[in-house]
C-alpha cells in the first residue's frame, strides 16, 4: 500500500487526513507539537460556504461543524478611534460565513481520525528526495522516516517546500499584537458593548494603527491590535516582559477612547507579537513527483479572513482527487496542482489589496 505521510497537524493537514480517511485511505500526520493542548490555537474563523466548508464537506463533518458555530457572530461593526459607531451590520445567519472557534474545529477533526494517525512530538527538521523517488523526512528528535507520498501542510515556515521551490515569505508591512480580556461581560463591560456581538474594527488611516477585535465564547475578547510599520519598529518593545510591552503598546493609541485601548492595557495575556508575512503572488512550482503543498505552506498569504478556509479547501480537494485515483495519486496531485495555481494568483491578489507596503518577492 502507498504510504501517504503529512507534515502539519493543523486545519489543512488534518482535513486532508480525515477525507482520505471516509475512503479508507491511511495516512500518517506528523506534527512538532507535543499535544493537541501545546499551546492556543487562535480564535474565531468564519468558514465561507464558497470555500472552507467545502473541505469540511469532504471530510464528513458537516453536522459536527454545525455544532460549533456561535450564533451571533457573524454581526461587524466599524468603529472610530473616538468610540464612534461608524457602521454597524447586524448578524445574518444566511450570510454563509458562520463563525466557529479555531481550536474547537481542530479537535473536531482530530476527535475524527483513526486512533494512531497524528504523531506528536515530531518536529521536521530536514527533507529530501531519495534516489528510488520516495522522500525522507528527518525529524529535530533523531527519528526518520521514509514515504511514497509527501504531502506540506506545515504552514509558512514550511520544511516541505523546498523540495519544490525556493520561495521564502516576505515582511508584508503590517505587524499585530494579540491580546484577550476574559469574561468581559462582567469585566470590561462597556468594552463589551462598544465590540457588539460579532467583530469589531478600528483604524486610524493617520497613523496606520488600528485594533480587530472578535467576540468569542463566554464574552472573551480576542484582539490584535494593527501597526503598518517596518520590522525594526518594534525592536525596542520587549515582549518578554508582558506589562511593560502592554503599557507601551497601550501608550500607542493615546486619544482613542478608552473603552478600546483597554483591550491592550488590560490584556489577561502577555500581548503576543505576530508580524504578517506572505509568499509571492502566484506561487507556484514545477511538479516534482509525490510530493506537494497545501495550506499556508502552499499559498501563504498576510490575514484577509480566507487564509484558513482556502487550506481547508485545498485539503479537501487534494484529499478527493487522491481517492479518485488512489492507484496513481502522484496523478491526482498533477491535478490537484493544475486546480491550485491559477488559484494561488487569485486568493494573493485580493489579499495583497489589503497591504499597500507588501513587496512579495
Amino acid at each position: 500500500m502507498t504510504q501517504i505521510t503529512i507534515i502539519g497537524a493543523g486545519l489543512a493537514g488534518l482535513t486532508l487526513a480525515r477525507t482520505l480517511a471516509v475512503h479508507g485511505i491511511p495516512s500518517t500526520v506528523y506534527e512538532a507539537e507535543a499535544s493537541a493542548q501545546a499551546r492556543g490555537q487562535g480564535g474565531m474563523l468564519d468558514i465561507h460556504d464558497y470555500n472552507g466548508q467545502h473541505g469540511i464537506r469532504a471530510a464528513g463533518l458537516m453536522d459536527g461543524f454545525r455544532s460549533l458555530i456561535l450564533e451571533g457572530r457573524q454581526a461587524s461593526r466599524d468603529v472610530a478611534p473616538d468610540g464612534t459607531i461608524l457602521a454597524d451590520q447586524p448578524d445574518d445567519p444566511t450570510a454563509g460565513r458562520p463563525e466557529v472557534q479555531r481550536g474547537e474545529l481542530r479537535q473536531l477533526l482530530l476527535d475524527s481520525l483513526p486512533a494512531g494517525t497524528v504523531v506528536w512530538g515530531h518536529r521536521t527538521q530536514h527533507v529530501r528526495t531519495l534516489q528510488d523517488g520516495r522522500h525522507e523526512v528527518t525529524f529535530a528528535n533523531g527519528s526518520t522516516i521514509v514515504t511514497d507520498i509527501l504531502i506540506g501542510a506545515d504552514g509558512a515556515w514550511s520544511k516541505v517546500r523546498p523540495l519544490l521551490s525556493d520561495a521564502t515569505p516576505t515582511y508584508a508591512g503590517r505587524s499585530m499584537v494579540e491580546t484577550y480580556l476574559y469574561e468581559s461581560d462582567t469585566r470590561h463591560p462597556a468594552t463589551l458593548a462598544l465590540v457588539g456581538g460579532g467583530s469589531m474594527t478600528a483604524y486610524d488611516e493617520t497613523t496606520g494603527i488600528g485594533l480587530g477585535v472578535q467576540r468569542e465564547r463566554a464574552d472573551t475578547l480576542h484582539s490584535y491590535a494593527m501597526f503598518d510599520q517596518p520590522l525594526d519598529w518594534f525592536d525596542d518593545i520587549d515582549f518578554t516582559d508582558g506589562p511593560a510591552a502592554a503599557r507601551t503598546i497601550a501608550a500607542m493609541f493615546k486619544g482613542w477612547a478608552p473603552e478600546l485601548v483597554a483591550l491592550v492595557a488590560d490584556s489577561d495575556i502577555p500581548p503576543i507579537f505576530r508580524p504578517l508575512y506572505g509568499l509571492p503572488i502566484g506561487h507556484r512550482w514545477e511538479h516534482v513527483p509525490g510530493v506537494t503543498l497545501i495550506g499556508d505552506a502552499a499559498h501563504l498569504a498576510p490575514p484577509d479572513g480566507e487564509g484558513a478556509n482556502w487550506a481547508l479547501f485545498d485539503a479537501g480537494q487534494l484529499g478527493n482527487a487522491i481517492a479518485d485515483q488512489p492507484e496513481d495519486i502522484d496523478a491526482a496531485i498533477r491535478a490537484y496542482e493544475a486546480a491550485l495555481f491559477p488559484r494561488n494568483i487569485d486568493t494573493a491578489t485580493a489579499a495583497a489589496a489589503y497591504y499597500p507596503d507588501f513587496q512579495p518577492s
